[in-house]
């Protein structure tokens, strides 16, 4: 018996990097799980590579309508939820001075909107005791250079774990937020512009364990979260970052 044995799971953004480790990780832990993208090729990669237990969805988070498909594919499935990770998301580098309205939408549409309308549209399929986390960033707490945009749209989900465990508080869902820092993922290598050593390099210095984390260990955490272990954690801030953000 898994920790997450007959659970059925909805991560946004899950064909690649942290979403796709934590599908691999809800699976092994005996959940069946829905994943989502907006590339149709990622998509079936990733299902086809985990194999059981799994469903892609094509859609796109900041677009209403392909959250009411999405639900709608889930409810005739499986006819319920019992967790949602909201993954999804974009990040760009972005100096003040030079920040545009398209990537301001852009990231606000996918980071803070696709969230909320995630969390919204799914709650008539949530069971009462539900688990709900979203997936913020180190940024959202400090303020590095370049990254104003994101950081806010990362600190916004700290805030929406709050309100939103005030209002399912009723219903017993528990809401929390995992907020990673420098992790090796394919968004992580396009954003740094290095992989390997070299993006090792980059980060190794600024966070106390030496060294930048794996998706697997951020998964590690979701599912945690996800899980009965985690039955009296709401409201909070999991840091999965090799204290970076903290100290």
């Amino acid at each position: 018996m898994g920790a997450l044995t007959d659970k059925v799971a909805l991560i946004t953004g899950g064909s690649t990097g942290i979403g796709f480790a934590t599908a691999q990780q809800f699976v092994a832990d005996g959940a069946y799980v829905f994943i989502t993208a907006r590339r149709q090729k990622e998509l079936d990669q990733a299902v086809s590579t985990i194999g059981k237990n799994i469903t892609g969805i094509v859609g796109d988070v900041s677009k209403p309508a392909d959250l009411d498909r999405i639900m709608a594919t889930i409810e005739k499935q499986k006819k319920h939820l019992d967790i949602l990770f909201a993954n999804a998301g974009v990040a760009t580098y972005q100096r003040l001075g030079e920040i545009t309205e398209e990537e301001f939408d852009r990231h606000f549409n996918i980071n803070v909107k696709g969230a909320l309308f995630s969390v919204q549209k799914a709650l008539p399929l949530l069971r009462d005791g539900a688990s709900i986390i979203l997936c913020s960033s180190v940024v959202g707490s400090k303020g590095l250079g370049n990254n104003s945009v994101y950081s806010a749209t990362k600190a916004a989900l700290r805030s929406f774990a709050r309100t939103f465990t005030t209002d399912l508080k009723e219903r017993k869902i528990r809401v929390n937020v995992v907020s990673p820092g420098a992790i090796k993922t394919p968004g992580l290598e396009n954003l740094a512009g290095a992989s390997g050593d070299k993006l090792e390099a980059l980060f190794a210095n600024t966070v106390p364990l030496g060294r930048i984390g794996r998706p697997e260990e951020i998964a590690k955490a979701v599912s945690f979260l996800a899980s009965d272990a985690a039955s009296y954690i709401t409201g909070a801030e999991l840091f999965v970052d090799g204290g970076f953000a903290q100290v």
